[in-house]
């Protein structure tokens, strides 16, 4: 009996792509109606037809890190005989609800990534750029198949790969057997963008020109690959929304006994969390701590406080060297462009998910969040310049302060510490009518506007939008793509995108005529006074 499935690889090495379908016919592989067959550097897979594009749903970017792969940097996803049905995708890396109560799902048999391609061959053969979201959702939660890029692929002539990484305390657990915390959603990311560079060319893509991109998390994770040594080739442009290196939240901003937020922590903290968590299970005598732990069952470890606490990226280690602020203010990550933004009212969805229990009724409670949150001189500056009369309601007031200092004037200061070395783009997501897709209610005191994440319908399939909605979408998804694939983010018939090294000036995205246009940030969002009292912002516990 021949070996069908080592034919097919051979075939596919020595004939051109355009004949392939026509061998795995011959093999008994037909590709069939509506379902394309691409060959990969592991083995063909079917993916399915949707007319204006392509999905190869499910491809395994590396072996599954379950067993005594749990805590190991990814291993190459094994070979495969035959056609491999790419029609679903894989499962979800094992995680907690994004928002409200609930207990893990998912697998640890995870790590598979999506592409969204472009029906037919590149227009005059030339190969399209290829653009790599990383998921949001506080490194807890998430995956890549939530995101149906179509408008990106199709209006944008772009190739889009979604990926799953590791999550919690999969992805970000630390050790002393583990060497410290080596940030394993990182690396899986690596892998995918490995994969990428592998097979770009097999889905009509240029594997030299990769847009890494994401959301929250997401970003945090563009912002990290940026300041890594270990991710120097794997991409040529970077956006980040709503997400920027300097990201920190005040202590106390949202509950009382809450602390800071701060995504990036030293490593030592990680490997003192992972002692007392290994201690907890048992798992406590001297070398033979790991052996213990990934004895352990998925939901023994998918406890809601280790997913949590275990969900923070670690620096000072060779993925990480430093802190990510602190490497762009140093000039150490990559010289690539940057698109860098936010949404205008980012932490009204997040203050609206903890009003029931720590409310903001009137201007006593609003001067005490401040006085708990703040040193006393940047108190009394936030009252004078973010004054409750000048709000609808207190906690309209509240969130617009938590806002500017956690996540447009820290983007902003990263764009200039970007802007000396490299072109930066800054943009505020600004529709305050966006369509709420999180399925939380809203409190009357705080309507959430422009809040976290909702710039992702108008580049993703996610929720339905309005006539002039559909039309900022279009713009959005030409400047995107156009940024993809040249480094500049231009839309025909669309106001121009400043670069500003200064990162002063945002292109202010909203609906309707006028809608997109340039805007002081820097001065509409009070950067001075957060500028000036950043070091004890981000000191105050």
């Amino acid at each position: 009996m021949p070996d069908f499935g080592q034919l097919r690889r051979r075939c596919a090495l020595l004939l051109p792509a355009v004949l392939l379908p026509v061998v795995l016919l011959l093999l008994g592989a037909a590709p069939g109606p509506g379902r394309p067959v691409v060959e990969t550097d592991r083995g063909p897979v079917r993916g399915l037809a949707h007319g204006a594009y392509d999905t190869f749903e499910g491809i395994p970017f590396a072996a599954p890190p379950t067993g005594p792969l749990r805590w190991r940097p990814p291993e190459p996803a094994p070979r495969w005989e035959g056609v491999r049905d790419a029609g679903a995708p894989g499962a979800r890396c094992v995680q907690l609800p994004a928002l409200g109560p609930g207990g893990p799902t998912g697998s640890e048999d995870c790590l598979y990534l999506n592409v969204t391609a472009p029906a037919g061959r590149p227009a005059g053969s030339r190969p399209r750029p290829v653009m790599v979201w990383f998921h949001g959702g506080g490194f807890f939660s998430g995956a890549g198949d939530a995101y149906r890029p179509d408008r990106l692929a199709v209006r944008g002539d772009a190739v889009v790969v979604t990926v799953n990484y590791r999550l919690g305390v999969f992805g970000l657990f630390g050790h002393p057997e583990l060497g410290g915390a080596p940030d394993f959603a990182l690396a899986d990311q690596r892998a995918a963008l490995r994969w990428v560079r592998a097979n770009a060319r097999s889905f009509g893509a240029d594997p030299g020109n990769v847009t890494v991109f994401g959301e929250s998390a997401g970003a945090l994770s563009v912002c990290a690959h940026l300041a890594s040594p270990a991710s120097a080739g794997l991409f040529q442009r970077a956006i980040v929304q709503s997400g920027s290196c300097s990201t920190t939240t005040p202590a106390r901003a949202l509950l009382p006994d809450l602390g800071r937020y701060e995504p990036f922590v030293p490593e030592p903290r990680t490997v003192a969390d992972g002692v007392l968590a290994a201690a907890r299970f048992g798992c406590d005598r001297p070398g033979g701590a790991l052996e213990c732990l990934r004895r352990l069952d998925t939901g023994t470890l998918a406890t809601a406080e280790l997913m949590q606490r275990f969900s923070l990226v670690s620096y000072g280690n060779e993925v990480l060297p430093m802190e990510p602020r602190r490497a762009l203010e140093a000039g150490r990550f990559h010289r690539v462009p940057v698109v860098q933004g936010a949404t205008r009212d980012e932490v009204r969805l997040f203050l609206a998910l903890t009003l029931a229990a720590y409310p903001i009724p009137d201007q006593a409670a609003y001067r005490a969040r401040t006085e708990r949150s703040f040193d006393a001189p940047t108190a009394r500056a936030v009252e004078a310049a973010y004054p409750v009369s000048a709000f609808p309601t207190p906690a309209v007031a509240w969130a617009t302060v938590l806002t500017d200092a956690s996540f447009i004037c820290p983007t902003l200061r990263d764009g200039a510490a970007l802007g000396r070395y490299v072109p930066v783009y800054t943009y505020r997501f600004s529709d305050r009518g966006a369509p709420d897709f999180t399925g939380q209610p809203v409190p009357p005191d705080l309507p959430f506007g422009a809040s976290h994440g909702f710039e992702l319908p108008y580049l993703f399939t996610i929720a339905a939008l309005t006539g002039p909605q559909r039309g900022l979408a279009d713009r959005m998804a030409d400047y995107w793509t156009a940024f993809a694939r040249t480094g500049v983010p231009q839309a025909p018939g669309a106001p121009a995108w400043p670069r500003d090294p200064s990162a002063t000036s945002a292109l202010s995205l909203a609906p309707g005529a006028g809608g997109i246009r340039t805007v002081d940030a820097r001065a509409e969002h009070h950067c001075a006074l957060w500028d000036a009292r950043w070091p004890q912002v981000t000191r105050t516990r």
